[in-house]
């Protein structure tokens, strides 16, 4: 039984006040659940209708059982489904190793679908590992998480200094190459991409911001073959991938 107290407490979650601060967040629909049953991030408990209790085995935390009147009351979704967890925030452990593996930088992406698509996009393309700058959208935010279909609990995400991360990659003995969406770049139908990198993306608006363009080693542009003035960051970001991974 959910009462009034933590009623509010998960409702609270649809601010971001409450879901940037606290230390776990929200998680809900069956294809979440599923994919978050499979994973190792800690579960502290689950609300769900009767039916979809009953469709289990053994779940690691406490159930709680609602009627679909309260689960509409608690959900953030505009068409509650079934069920939905809190989940404890995890902290991707520090310092990331970069050697080896292809990691993509998100400088100032704004949209939370724009955020969770890419994270979805990026688990596609087999990259697991993604640091955005500060003012990124917060990817704790429920519009991302239920965007990315389940691929954030695959992909580990860890904000810092963008700059201050690719002034560090210049002085390290083995120096990654930096591929930065920039509209003056190369064709990537031109570029052959090391599989061990930095993908730089930027701004939905704005593109990559100035302090970081000096840090890019090959700049890449997507050809524009019909009139749109500009490509979504997370199209892009997709097509850019699928280059990488070609």
């Amino acid at each position: 039984m959910i009462n009034n107290s933590e009623l509010k407490y998960i409702q609270s979650f649809a601010h971001k006040k409450h879901w940037a601060e606290e230390s776990v967040f929200i998680v809900e629909g069956p294809k979440m659940l599923q994919e978050l049953l499979a994973s190792d991030w800690v579960i502290r408990k689950i609300i769900a209708l009767p039916s979809w209790i009953q469709s289990q085995g053994h779940l690691p935390a406490e159930v709680v059982e609602v009627d679909e009147i309260m689960l509409a009351r608690l959900s953030l979704l505009q068409t509650p489904n079934q069920v939905m967890a809190i989940v404890e925030k995890k902290v991707v452990a520090t310092p990331l190793v970069f050697k080896g593996k292809a990691t993509l930088l998100l400088d100032g992406i704004q949209d939370p679908g724009n955020l969770g698509t890419i994270i979805r996009t990026a688990d596609w393309f087999g990259i697991h590992q993604i640091v955005v700058s500060e003012d990124t959208a917060g990817w704790y935010n429920p519009k991302v998480i239920q965007s990315t279909m389940g691929s954030c609990f695959r992909v580990g995400i860890v904000s810092m200094d963008l700059q201050a991360l690719l002034q560090s990659n210049v002085k390290n003995s083995t120096v990654l190459p930096v591929y930065g969406a920039v509209l003056t770049g190369n064709s990537i139908n031109e570029t052959k991409m090391a599989a061990a990198n930095f993908i730089l993306i930027g701004n939905e608006s704005k593109g990559v911001r100035e302090n970081l363009l000096s840090y890019i080693s090959n700049p890449i542009a997507i050809p524009r073959i019909g009139e749109a003035e500009s490509l979504n960051a997370a199209v892009a970001t997709g097509i850019i991938l699928a280059k990488l991974k070609a």
